[in-house]
């Protein structure tokens, strides 16, 4: 068992501190995408200063709301995700704004980062299930793969958009199209749920980006709506308190405790290993 006298913020977690996979997750997720596309941009049209304010101070806050907790919380989670899109989208579009990088290359590099964390993640845990998110090290390893596929979603979703010309709409549909894949190959053709989670979980960034664009960007923008960054951005985030709410009140998304949870032997009590 752990000591007592170690701090909660640093203490193993020993029940997975993420949530189980269902259909509301999914809408969650892709909620929590476009708005953190649209705040990001609705934020930098204000300030560039304030809104990397709001997003280093809140993923920072996030953050350490969400370690410091002892198992899965909803709201904590959730405010996490939040702040890692917002993050996310600066991380993405600050590159090519401040130095020239093409989406291409944003896209490339992005993609680069996350194999090499994702190969570090598997080397040294053996395994990439979110089921096994049950110690600090795999909690860590799973907050960075998070915040670069958002990164990654960012910039293929503006490659598509833009550079391809498709527009927000029409890379939206593109999107949910390839969202297919990852969900038939899980169910009928045996494809790793393990593969199939993150590459819907990538895919989830462009999807739910490309269509708060399109409501947001006016017309001459790659066909967008023109609704406002800000009152998308606004609506995207009730929506996201409400089923957070329902989740967080009904307890739905908690996993369930493993049979036999992939625990390090430090944290195991002595008699097990008499």
């Amino acid at each position: 068992m752990q000591p007592s006298n170690v701090p909660a913020w640093r203490r193993q977690p020993m029940a997975a501190k993420v949530p189980e996979i269902s259909a509301v997750f999914w809408l969650i997720k892709v909620l929590t995408t476009g708005m953190g596309e649209a705040s990001a941009d609705y934020l930098s049209t204000l300030s560039l200063v304030l809104a990397g304010g709001v997003g280093v101070v809140g993923i920072v806050v996030a953050l350490w709301w969400q370690f410091r907790t002892p198992r899965y919380t909803a709201v904590a989670y959730w405010f996490a995700v939040v702040m890692v899109a917002v993050f996310g989208t600066m991380v993405a579009d600050g590159p090519r704004v401040v130095l020239g990088i093409s989406y291409l290359a944003s896209t490339i590099i992005c993609a680069a980062v996350l194999a090499g964390i994702l190969v570090a993640w598997w080397r040294s845990e053996g395994t990439l299930s979110i089921h096994s998110i049950v110690t600090r090290r795999r909690e860590t390893f799973y907050w960075l793969t998070v915040l670069v596929t958002f990164a990654l979603g960012t910039a293929t979703g503006d490659l598509v958009a833009d550079t391809l010309h498709l527009g927000f709409f029409w890379a939206g549909v593109f999107f949910a199209v390839l969202m297919v894949v990852p969900a038939l190959g899980w169910w009928r053709f045996g494809l790793s749920p393990v593969v199939a989670f993150w590459t819907a979980y990538v895919l989830t960034r462009p999807l739910g980006a490309s269509f708060a664009d399109w409501l947001g960007k006016p017309h001459s923008f790659a066909g967008g709506l023109g609704l406002g960054d800000g009152p998308v951005s606004a609506v995207a985030l009730v929506l996201i308190v409400v089923l957070v709410g329902y989740v967080a009140i009904s307890g739905r998304d908690v996993q369930r405790p493993l049979a036999d949870p992939v625990v390090p032997d430090a944290l195991r009590p002595a008699e097990e290993g008499a």
